[in-house]
């Protein structure tokens, strides 16, 4: 080990460079991809979770108590191996014939498990917003969505903002689970490169340095969307 070699020219030139440069790709699409579904879907689930129709309450419970208690590596499988008993004939065969079945499986997976943990922490941010203000709502004419959509969502969203970066954080870093279904993404990539060249040391520290950059990346976009966006909002 001492002897050890370190050739970082194995990873910044040639065909393994394209094949870091194609897996870093593929884990920025999936994780963007995944990022917005699960926020969309979190809201939702939410808003379900506090309704006064039973359905869609005992719905979201249902569905936080499940996503939540399973693992998402479990899941992942779930949704790659079960979508042809789950799915239509015709849905499977549409969805091999895109050649993307592998990453549509992967987002679906980090979507759903990702948006259950996001929807916690919005129902905390809107239980925390005065009730009174969703009274006042009512009573100016909002109906129940519209109250939400422009009096407690704005304010729910903009104290979550912390807990959300931390979620999406946690996406981006279990997008490399996707490895196990086939998706070439980062991590991927990374154990080729070794598998070809016993160089795994140089691999590794690339794709940990790349989800890092990721990382901050991930932190500085909510941190300006907070700073320009919600907090003007808030202001008004």
């Amino acid at each position: 080990m001492l002897n050890y070699q370190f050739d970082w020219n194995l990873i910044l030139t040639g065909q393994y460079r394209d094949w870091i440069v194609a897996g870093l790709w593929m884990t920025l699409k999936l994780s963007v991809v995944s990022i917005v579904l699960s926020f969309l879907l979190g809201l939702v689930i939410a808003v379900m979770r506090l309704s006064h129709v039973k359905v869609f309450r005992w719905f979201a419970i249902g569905y936080l108590e499940f996503i939540r208690n399973t693992p998402l590596l479990v899941q992942i499988f779930f949704w790659y191996f079960g979508s042809f008993k789950l799915l239509p004939l015709e849905w499977n065969e549409w969805l091999n014939g895109t050649n993307q079945f592998e990453f549509i499986a992967a987002v679906v997976a980090l979507t759903i498990y990702t948006s259950a943990f996001i929807a916690e922490d919005i129902r905390s941010g809107i239980l925390s917003i005065p009730k009174e203000q969703m009274e006042a709502g009512r009573a100016a004419g909002f109906s129940y969505l519209g109250s939400m959509r422009y009096i407690i969502l704005p304010q729910a969203v903009r104290i979550t903002v912390p807990p959300l970066v931390n979620q999406f954080l946690n996406l981006a870093k279990n997008s490399s689970l996707a490895m196990t279904i086939g998706v070439a993404e980062l991590t991927y990539q990374a154990r080729q490169i070794e598998s070809h060249t016993l160089k795994g040391f140089e691999a590794f520290t690339a794709s940990t340095l790349l989800y890092l950059v990721i990382s901050l990346l991930i932190t500085w976009a909510v941190d300006i969307y907070d700073t320009k966006v919600l907090k003007p909002q808030g202001a008004r």
